[in-house]
């Protein structure tokens, strides 16, 4: 069975209010899909250090940063920093174009897909 996570439904609000033109309000649900897959990552991939210090202060940027790099390292896989870099642009670059929004919002793709797959087999894992 495949469950579908929170970065899942950002997902789908996001392309639907991008298919209405609303670039700046797609830009945001893309950046916290993405953000949601980097938690759900971080706690499946049993990254401690990460979930202590979410736990002690927040999940702000510094500690999102510091789960790309550990999730990076775990996984072998240095393209999550470009798809993590791809939601940081949707996050903070203002008045981006319907265009740019869409390529950048294929990476974010990628990351959920990531996110999903590790979900999905730690699912199988408890079974």
């Amino acid at each position: 069975m495949l469950i579908q996570t929170s970065s899942d439904v950002l997902l789908s609000i996001a392309d639907d209010l991008l298919s209405r033109g609303d670039v700046a309000h797609a830009s945001e649900k893309y950046y916290k899909a993405a953000e949601e897959a980097i938690k759900l990552l971080t706690i499946n991939l049993g990254l401690k250090d990460i979930l202590n210090t979410a736990k002690e202060s927040g999940w702000d940027l510094a500690t999102l940063h510091k789960a790309v790099t550990e999730i990076c390292k775990k996984l072998n896989n240095e393209d999550i920093f470009e798809y993590w870099e791809s939601a940081i642009v949707l996050l903070t670059v203002e008045n981006l174009s319907l265009d740019v929004v869409k390529d950048e919002a294929e990476n974010v793709r990628k990351l959920v897909k990531i996110s999903d797959e590790i979900a999905n087999r730690e699912l199988d894992k408890r079974s």
